[in-house]
Protein backbone atom coordinates (compact mmCIF):
# COMPACT_ATOMS: atom_id res chain seq x y z
CA UNK A 1 0.00 0.00 0.00
CA UNK A 2 1.21 3.87 -0.72
CA UNK A 3 -0.27 6.94 0.02
CA UNK A 4 -0.40 9.81 -3.23
CA UNK A 5 1.22 13.22 -2.30
CA UNK A 6 -1.82 15.27 -4.28
CA UNK A 7 -3.44 15.18 -7.73
CA UNK A 8 -0.32 15.89 -9.26
CA UNK A 9 1.22 12.47 -8.38
CA UNK A 10 -1.89 10.84 -9.48
CA UNK A 11 -1.69 12.71 -12.65
CA UNK A 12 1.65 11.21 -13.56
CA UNK A 13 0.96 7.88 -12.36
CA UNK A 14 -1.66 8.10 -14.66
CA UNK A 15 -0.83 9.43 -17.87
CA UNK A 16 2.40 7.03 -17.38
CA UNK A 17 0.88 3.96 -17.03
CA UNK A 18 -2.05 4.53 -20.05
CA UNK A 19 0.96 5.23 -22.10
CA UNK A 20 2.98 2.44 -20.57
CA UNK A 21 5.75 1.31 -23.22
CA UNK A 22 5.98 4.68 -25.09
CA UNK A 23 7.71 7.89 -24.20
CA UNK A 24 5.84 10.40 -22.65
CA UNK A 25 7.84 13.63 -23.23
CA UNK A 26 8.49 15.99 -20.67
CA UNK A 27 6.14 18.52 -22.90
CA UNK A 28 3.35 16.43 -22.21
CA UNK A 29 3.78 15.79 -18.99
CA UNK A 30 4.00 19.70 -18.02
CA UNK A 31 0.76 20.06 -20.24
CA UNK A 32 -1.11 17.67 -18.08
CA UNK A 33 0.14 18.96 -14.62
CA UNK A 34 0.24 22.54 -15.64
CA UNK A 35 -2.42 22.71 -18.26
CA UNK A 36 -1.86 26.78 -19.67
CA UNK A 37 -0.12 28.06 -17.09
CA UNK A 38 2.97 26.16 -15.99
CA UNK A 39 5.88 27.86 -13.48
CA UNK A 40 9.05 28.39 -14.72
CA UNK A 41 10.59 25.29 -12.77
CA UNK A 42 7.82 23.37 -14.83
CA UNK A 43 10.86 21.26 -16.07
CA UNK A 44 12.77 20.46 -12.43
CA UNK A 45 9.41 20.37 -10.82
CA UNK A 46 8.37 17.43 -13.56
CA UNK A 47 11.64 15.80 -12.33
CA UNK A 48 10.74 16.07 -8.19
CA UNK A 49 7.53 14.64 -9.08
CA UNK A 50 8.84 11.35 -10.93
CA UNK A 51 11.70 11.29 -7.54
CA UNK A 52 8.66 11.48 -5.39
CA UNK A 53 6.99 8.42 -7.43
CA UNK A 54 9.78 6.66 -7.19
CA UNK A 55 9.87 6.79 -3.86
CA UNK A 56 6.45 6.69 -2.64
CA UNK A 57 5.45 3.63 -5.37
CA UNK A 58 8.49 0.95 -4.86
CA UNK A 59 7.34 -1.41 -7.61
CA UNK A 60 7.67 1.19 -9.67
CA UNK A 61 11.65 1.33 -9.36
CA UNK A 62 13.02 -0.49 -12.50
CA UNK A 63 10.05 -0.06 -14.60
CA UNK A 64 10.28 3.74 -14.82
CA UNK A 65 12.94 4.32 -17.83
CA UNK A 66 14.34 7.99 -17.43
CA UNK A 67 15.18 8.71 -21.37
CA UNK A 68 16.48 12.43 -22.94
CA UNK A 69 13.38 13.27 -23.98
CA UNK A 70 10.78 12.02 -21.01
CA UNK A 71 10.22 8.82 -19.21
CA UNK A 72 8.69 5.47 -20.30
CA UNK A 73 6.75 3.23 -17.68
CA UNK A 74 7.61 -0.61 -18.96
CA UNK A 75 4.74 -3.01 -18.26
CA UNK A 76 3.67 -6.18 -19.15
CA UNK A 77 0.68 -4.93 -21.89
CA UNK A 78 -1.99 -7.74 -20.27
CA UNK A 79 -1.37 -5.86 -17.53
CA UNK A 80 -3.19 -2.70 -18.89
CA UNK A 81 -7.12 -3.18 -19.33
CA UNK A 82 -6.97 -0.46 -22.01
CA UNK A 83 -4.37 -2.24 -24.18
CA UNK A 84 -6.28 -5.70 -23.78
CA UNK A 85 -9.68 -3.60 -24.46
CA UNK A 86 -8.45 -2.81 -27.76
CA UNK A 87 -6.91 -5.75 -29.21
CA UNK A 88 -10.03 -7.83 -27.84
CA UNK A 89 -12.32 -5.40 -29.89
CA UNK A 90 -9.92 -5.61 -33.10
CA UNK A 91 -9.98 -9.32 -32.50
CA UNK A 92 -14.00 -9.13 -32.49
CA UNK A 93 -13.79 -6.99 -36.13
CA UNK A 94 -11.75 -9.66 -37.21
CA UNK A 95 -14.06 -12.56 -36.49
CA UNK A 96 -16.75 -10.53 -37.83
CA UNK A 97 -15.06 -9.84 -41.09
CA UNK A 98 -14.78 -13.34 -41.49
CA UNK A 99 -18.02 -14.03 -40.43
CA UNK A 100 -17.99 -15.34 -37.16
CA UNK A 101 -20.32 -13.75 -35.69
CA UNK A 102 -21.17 -15.98 -32.48
CA UNK A 103 -17.09 -15.46 -31.73
CA UNK A 104 -17.07 -11.65 -32.31
CA UNK A 105 -20.04 -11.21 -30.09
CA UNK A 106 -18.65 -13.51 -27.33
CA UNK A 107 -14.86 -11.44 -27.42
CA UNK A 108 -16.92 -7.89 -27.64
CA UNK A 109 -19.14 -9.09 -24.00
CA UNK A 110 -15.61 -9.99 -22.38
CA UNK A 111 -13.86 -6.54 -23.90
CA UNK A 112 -17.07 -4.56 -22.39
CA UNK A 113 -17.22 -6.56 -19.36
CA UNK A 114 -14.00 -5.29 -18.21
CA UNK A 115 -15.33 -1.40 -17.94
CA UNK A 116 -16.14 -0.40 -14.32
CA UNK A 117 -17.54 2.85 -14.47
CA UNK A 118 -15.49 5.89 -16.46
CA UNK A 119 -12.20 6.25 -17.18
CA UNK A 120 -10.22 8.47 -14.94
CA UNK A 121 -13.05 8.83 -12.42
CA UNK A 122 -10.84 8.54 -9.51
CA UNK A 123 -8.14 11.04 -10.97
CA UNK A 124 -8.26 14.71 -11.06
CA UNK A 125 -7.54 14.63 -14.27
CA UNK A 126 -5.35 17.30 -16.65
CA UNK A 127 -6.10 18.16 -20.50
CA UNK A 128 -3.95 14.88 -21.44
CA UNK A 129 -5.59 12.53 -19.34
CA UNK A 130 -9.08 14.35 -20.72
CA UNK A 131 -8.34 13.89 -23.69
CA UNK A 132 -7.24 10.02 -23.57
CA UNK A 133 -10.71 9.50 -21.27
CA UNK A 134 -13.06 11.13 -23.81
CA UNK A 135 -11.32 8.44 -26.83
CA UNK A 136 -11.09 5.72 -24.10
CA UNK A 137 -15.47 6.46 -23.92
CA UNK A 138 -15.53 6.55 -28.06
CA UNK A 139 -13.72 3.23 -28.03
CA UNK A 140 -16.41 1.48 -25.62
CA UNK A 141 -19.09 2.93 -27.26
CA UNK A 142 -18.13 1.65 -31.01
CA UNK A 143 -17.57 -1.89 -28.98
CA UNK A 144 -20.61 -1.60 -27.65
CA UNK A 145 -22.54 -1.13 -31.37
CA UNK A 146 -20.39 -3.79 -32.97
CA UNK A 147 -21.66 -5.75 -30.27
CA UNK A 148 -25.15 -4.93 -30.48
CA UNK A 149 -25.01 -5.48 -34.82
CA UNK A 150 -23.53 -9.04 -34.32
CA UNK A 151 -26.52 -9.82 -31.40
CA UNK A 152 -28.82 -8.35 -34.68
CA UNK A 153 -27.10 -10.41 -36.94
CA UNK A 154 -27.88 -13.56 -34.57
CA UNK A 155 -31.33 -13.06 -34.38
CA UNK A 156 -31.39 -11.41 -30.75
CA UNK A 157 -33.95 -8.79 -31.64
CA UNK A 158 -35.77 -9.67 -28.85
CA UNK A 159 -33.07 -9.88 -26.17
CA UNK A 160 -32.00 -6.64 -27.30
CA UNK A 161 -34.77 -4.61 -26.88
CA UNK A 162 -34.56 -3.79 -22.66
CA UNK A 163 -31.09 -2.55 -23.44
CA UNK A 164 -31.91 -1.08 -26.56
CA UNK A 165 -34.65 1.12 -24.47
CA UNK A 166 -32.42 2.23 -21.70
CA UNK A 167 -29.50 3.27 -24.26
CA UNK A 168 -31.87 5.55 -26.00
CA UNK A 169 -33.20 6.67 -22.54
CA UNK A 170 -29.39 7.17 -21.32
CA UNK A 171 -28.71 9.09 -24.24
CA UNK A 172 -31.78 10.28 -25.81
CA UNK A 173 -29.98 12.51 -28.80
CA UNK A 174 -28.46 9.19 -30.04
CA UNK A 175 -30.07 8.44 -33.40
CA UNK A 176 -27.80 5.36 -34.07
CA UNK A 177 -29.49 3.81 -30.57
CA UNK A 178 -33.21 4.89 -31.78
CA UNK A 179 -32.56 3.44 -35.11
CA UNK A 180 -31.50 -0.22 -33.80
CA UNK A 181 -34.25 -0.05 -31.40
CA UNK A 182 -37.14 0.69 -33.93
CA UNK A 183 -35.16 -2.13 -35.83
CA UNK A 184 -35.21 -4.61 -33.18
CA UNK A 185 -39.09 -3.58 -32.48
CA UNK A 186 -40.20 -4.39 -35.78
CA UNK A 187 -38.61 -7.42 -36.30
CA UNK A 188 -40.33 -8.82 -33.19
CA UNK A 189 -43.61 -8.09 -34.03
CA UNK A 190 -44.12 -4.85 -32.28
CA UNK A 191 -44.68 -2.26 -35.33
CA UNK A 192 -46.67 -0.36 -33.31
CA UNK A 193 -44.02 0.37 -30.31
CA UNK A 194 -41.57 0.88 -33.60
CA UNK A 195 -43.83 3.44 -34.90
CA UNK A 196 -43.52 5.32 -31.34
CA UNK A 197 -40.27 5.52 -31.04
CA UNK A 198 -39.77 7.07 -34.70
CA UNK A 199 -42.12 9.48 -33.72
CA UNK A 200 -41.12 10.27 -30.43
CA UNK A 201 -37.54 11.10 -31.71
CA UNK A 202 -39.03 12.94 -34.58
CA UNK A 203 -40.69 15.39 -32.51
CA UNK A 204 -37.81 16.17 -30.08
CA UNK A 205 -35.08 16.17 -32.68
CA UNK A 206 -38.07 19.03 -34.42
CA UNK A 207 -38.60 21.07 -31.38
CA UNK A 208 -35.46 21.14 -29.64
CA UNK A 209 -32.86 21.06 -32.99
CA UNK A 210 -35.05 21.89 -35.59
CA UNK A 211 -33.65 18.70 -37.31
CA UNK A 212 -35.31 15.75 -39.14
CA UNK A 213 -34.11 12.10 -38.51
CA UNK A 214 -30.91 10.75 -40.19
CA UNK A 215 -31.26 8.86 -43.12
CA UNK A 216 -30.71 5.98 -41.53
CA UNK A 217 -34.09 6.33 -39.16
CA UNK A 218 -35.92 7.31 -41.55
CA UNK A 219 -34.64 4.01 -43.55
CA UNK A 220 -35.77 1.84 -40.78
CA UNK A 221 -38.99 3.83 -40.17
CA UNK A 222 -39.50 3.03 -43.96
CA UNK A 223 -39.01 -0.54 -43.62
CA UNK A 224 -41.25 -0.59 -40.84
CA UNK A 225 -44.48 0.89 -42.82
CA UNK A 226 -43.59 -1.03 -45.92
CA UNK A 227 -43.08 -4.27 -44.84
CA UNK A 228 -42.59 -5.81 -47.97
Amino acid sequence: MFTMRGPKLQRLLALLVVRANRIVPVETLVDELWSETPPRTAVPSVRTHVYHLRTSVRAIGELLVTEPSGYMLKADPDSIDSEVFTRRVKHAKELLAGERVEEASRTLRGALAMWRGQPMANVDAGPVLTRHAVQLREARLIALQLRIEADMLLDRHRELIGELKEMVATDPYNEWFHARLIDALNRSGRRREALGVFQSLRSKLSDELGVEPSEEVQRVHQEVLDPS
